[in-house]
């Protein structure tokens, strides 16, 4: 069967007018206009997935009855009778015209009536049909956080090759990004294996309703860059993101450099903010492709603390994906509870029970109660910190095992989100340059 498409009318169902407007190389502004009206399609057809899945379910029975033989049409007294009198689909009625143009057939096949083979039935439409093709980064616009040279745009290369990157100044510029249909996905670190967790999106993924889609892990490759014909003696002051300054602590006082540490919004930009204001007594820590773009020279290469340095990031989008259950699936959710982290062996009881492994937890200020007052008649009143949990474990949601923790969560919780079920990042490791002088000096 050929490919079909839905008819013209759907495109309307959501009208983005987004504007962007760049005011540095290192500044996003966004500004964008949504609209989400009820659109009326024809002959009665409503803006739903529902009408949608039974649009489609329509075309594919009107291309089976319109190649069905034509002495079957002429028996009938209508030639386009049998398109016409298709069943109803999802209780509408096929009367509706759909504008599906008819398959012409070639001369060759007129011709060969002898070589007529019996209609074989086509296969017919299934979920799978009906829900987006997997998209492997080509037409994709995929937002993140920095400017060009940054780690989390080779996240987003490596997650969608051949997407159309999108730099933003911040984090929450890329969720809304995403969510006013600027992009399509997000790519944002979560942790670093040296620096721990990154607590700002972890806090944005709870304020905003984008769903997880999957990881890439990032090995990450540290290099210190000056100007062109500035000497490691001549710098006084040594600028890059905390994390990465954090990751680069040990080597930078190795290295001799009496320098000041000052914490920038990203890797790349602190090499894009030295050359733009030629400051010859300032060096950045980035990435070797933000030294070639940027036209700064490496200073040293490697650099970062441990070779095994790897940031984690996860790709975001409008709406999740379907579980499967035939490669390894990660499952993020977070949680919590009125009567503080009591409950928290119960729920992780309930992971353990059913064997399944948990790869993270995390556990964050509850924003909108931080504090519980405990009244006790005999001590007082005590005070305790609220949290919300985080956690990460090895299961898909299309497994029973997964959906009976949850439901069993659910119990011991009073809130509970999923945030994605996605599959996990199984791409062979790739050490940092520099890994093999250190196997060298330990063989273990």
């Amino acid at each position: 069967m050929q490919s079909l498409s839905p008819p013209s009318p759907i495109k309307s169902l959501i009208r983005p007018r987004p504007r962007v407007i760049r005011v540095s190389p290192n500044k996003l502004v966004l500004q964008c206009i949504y609209r989400s009206d009820s659109v009326s399609f024809p002959n009665g057809v409503g803006s739903n997935r529902a009408d949608w899945q039974s649009s489609c379910s329509i075309l594919a029975s009107k291309v089976v009855a319109q190649q069905q033989p034509t002495d079957k049409s002429s028996r009938s007294g209508d030639v386009d009778g049998g398109a016409d009198h298709v069943a109803a689909v999802n209780g509408h009625k096929t009367s509706m015209d759909l504008n599906l143009v008819p398959i012409e057939k070639t001369a060759s096949n007129s011709n060969s009536n002898s070589s007529i083979k019996p209609h074989q039935p086509h296969k017919p439409l299934t979920i799978t049909d009906l829900c987006p093709a997997p998209m492997h980064g080509s037409h994709l616009r995929v937002a993140y956080q920095g400017v060009p040279g940054a780690y989390s745009e080779a996240a987003a290369g490596k997650a969608y090759p051949n997407c159309e990157a999108i730099p933003c100044d911040q984090f929450e510029v890329a969720f809304q990004a995403v969510e006013l249909w600027i992009a399509d996905r997000a790519v944002l670190p979560v942790e670093n294996s040296l620096g721990g967790s990154i607590h700002r999106n972890y806090d944005l993924l709870l304020r905003h309703r984008l769903h997880i889609v999957g990881e890439v892990q990032l090995p990450v490759h540290h290099c210190l860059l000056a100007l062109p014909g500035v000497r490691k003696e001549y710098i006084n002051r040594v600028i890059s993101h905390p994390q990465a300054l954090a990751q680069c602590e040990l080597t930078l006082t190795k290295l001799g450099l009496q320098a000041a540490r000052e914490a920038v919004d990203d890797t790349a930009g602190a090499a894009e903010y030295i050359a733009a204001n030629n400051l010859r007594d300032t060096a950045a820590i980035a990435s070797a492709r933000a030294a070639e773009l940027y036209g700064m020279q490496v200073l040293a290469d490697g650099i970062q603390d441990d070779s095994s340095n790897v940031t984690r990031f996860v790709m975001l989008a409008r709406e999740p994906i379907i579980p499967r259950t035939d490669r390894p699936f990660k499952t993020s959710i977070v949680f919590a509870h009125d009567k503080g982290t009591s409950v928290l062996f119960k729920v992780l009881s309930a992971f353990a029970f059913r064997n399944i492994s948990l790869t993270k937890i995390e556990s964050r200020p509850h924003r909108n109660r931080p504090i519980r007052l405990v009244d006790d008649g005999n001590v007082g009143t005590a005070k305790h910190f609220e949290y919300m949990f985080y956690i990460d474990f090895e299961a898909s949601m299309a497994e029973v095992r997964a959906q009976n923790a949850l439901a069993e969560v659910q119990e011991f919780t009073s809130f509970l989100r999923v945030l994605g079920s996605y599959p996990m990042d199984m791409t062979p490791w790739c050490p940092s340059r520099g890994d093999d002088d250190d196997d060298e000096k330990n063989p273990f």
